[in-house]
């Protein structure tokens, strides 16, 4: 019997060529046009589904009429994270390079698992690795990290990780610590875990939002005392809300002490680590046992690419190392490093590539400028503000985060009236779609938050958004 197979999913090669020059060209024409753009976009779900909602198709569509369906209805329905008015939460920066290699490492479908699979991935991610565990002044012949999808698989990769190493098999009576700053993702990885929410402690921080030292103390004191094992301590460099760094230092000095595992989840805040400013805050940060640093985020990485560091590379693989009967062909010898026994995910795509071509192609140097300006952007900013009689800095520039609230000198507004005034003028800002400001809470008050690491945002931006801003303040209060 003869089988001839007619669907193999391809195209031709002029097809091909045509369409990638396409693709390219609407790529290109993003980064050099995002500036005249519009940040933000809304969009209801019943206006989506309009717009998408249908049965999978049976018969096949010409490519190019998806394609310029998508580039018509679906990128033009996304907030452009990368815009230099894009200032809340953490924007998301880019670079054109780390993008097409992500074209690359699609394209050619590489399988970034296992050395036999593609030595050279695996070869790539061991160099990346080097350079991130130098910059942070972890042990290169002995440490070790793997590539993750975020911030958030980094932080589940070091706590499985510490629950392994400190408690075996039995985390019954183990205790973990992190302070009200921590990020959201720290709580979700230790639900994943499966700890009861007893087991978690959330400490207080201070008047600069930093770990309450003392606290900290007297709560590893009182579980001790309670027959209880305190195991794990996360301290962040950089907070999503401030900016802040822990004193991580003495956090490491208790540590020791105490006999915990000391992770910082520096998914923010480590890669300012490259200026000076950042260096003197995150003073300590090596002496972590393990360090989740997010190259998407700081680094001006295209998602998805967040990183776990570790003082020790075998503490990886004693933990995430199993051995099934159909993998048994491809172990090769010691040296050659599958990082699928290093993490959670056993099929990975090839993220080490567009960290190793966009370092290879501008240089380091031109990253610690980069991030240099941030940090100056943001004091500029700082200054700014002091300046006007309108704001108010509630808390400073820190790490390129900034918060402030309206709060003009001569009206006597009630707490509850600013907090109203500011979450307005936030709603305003984003439903015009001329930059996107979101609120935070700091100690119960409503303020307007910047997140400043875009290389292409300019001081003129800022004063223009915060121009906006008082425009609108001005219909509700007068100026």
């Amino acid at each position: 019997m003869k089988i001839q197979n007619k669907a193999t999913l391809e195209l031709s090669k002029e097809e091909m060529k045509t369409y990638g020059y396409e693709v390219v060209d609407a790529i290109v024409e993003h980064f050099a046009t995002q500036r005249e753009k519009l940040p933000v976009v809304s969009g209801s779900r019943e206006e989506m589904e309009k717009l998408f909602l249908e049965e999978a198709p049976e018969n096949p569509s010409d490519p190019r009429q998806v394609l310029n369906f998508v580039l018509d209805e679906v990128m033009t329905k996304s907030n452009i994270v990368s815009h230099p008015k894009s200032y809340s939460f953490v924007p998301g920066p880019s670079n054109y390079i780390s993008a097409m290699a992500d074209s690359l490492a699609s394209g050619f479908n590489i399988f970034s698992g296992g050395w036999a699979a593609s030595p050279a991935a695996a070869e790539m991610e061991i160099v990346a690795m080097n350079w991130l565990l130098k910059m942070f002044g972890f042990p290169q012949k002995k440490g070790g990290g793997i590539f993750t999808s975020g911030g958030s698989m980094a932080n589940l990769t070091a706590l499985v990780t510490a629950r392994s190493i400190k408690c075996g098999d039995d985390f019954s009576k183990a205790v973990i610590y992190l302070s009200d700053q921590a990020h959201s993702s720290n709580i979700k990885a230790i639900r994943v875990l499966g700890f009861r929410k007893e087991q978690i402690r959330v400490i207080p921080t201070d008047s600069e939002f930093k770990f309450s030292l003392n606290k900290l103390k007297n709560a590893i004191a009182k579980d001790r005392l309670e027959g209880l094992q305190p195991f794990c301590l996360i301290a962040t460099a950089g907070t999503t809300n401030t900016g802040t760094v822990d004193p991580l230092s003495d956090i490491a000095k208790i540590c020791k002490k105490e006999d915990i595992w000391f992770h910082i989840d520096g998914a923010y805040g480590g890669f300012a680590i490259l200026s000076e400013n950042g260096k003197q805050l995150l003073k300590g940060i090596e002496k972590a046992d393990s360090l989740t640093v997010d190259p998407h985020k700081w680094f001006f990485q295209p998602y998805e690419i967040g990183c776990l560091l570790i003082k020790k590379h075998k503490w990886l693989k004693g933990t995430f190392t199993e051995k099934p009967e159909y993998l048994r062909d491809i172990e090769g010898n010691t040296s050659e490093i599958n990082f699928y026994d290093h993490g959670i995910e056993l099929t990975r795509r090839f993220r080490a590539l567009k960290f190793y071509m966009s370092v290879k192609t501008f240089g380091m140097g031109e990253f610690r400028k980069a991030i240099s300006y941030n940090v100056q952007l943001a004091e500029a900013t700082e200054a700014f503000l002091r300046k006007s009689p309108n704001w108010e800095v509630i808390s400073p520039a820190t790490l390129a985060v900034i918060n402030f609230r309206f709060n003009p000198i001569g009206n006597k507004l009630s707490e509850k009236k600013l907090d109203a005034l500011n979450q307005k003028i936030s709603q305003n800002v984003v439903d015009s779609k001329q930059a996107l400001l979101v609120t935070t809470l700091l100690n119960g008050q409503v303020v307007l938050r910047m997140c400043l690491i875009n290389p292409r945002t300019t001081l003129d931006d800022v004063k223009e958004t915060i121009a906006l801003c008082e425009s609108f303040a001005e219909e509700k209060v007068g100026i």
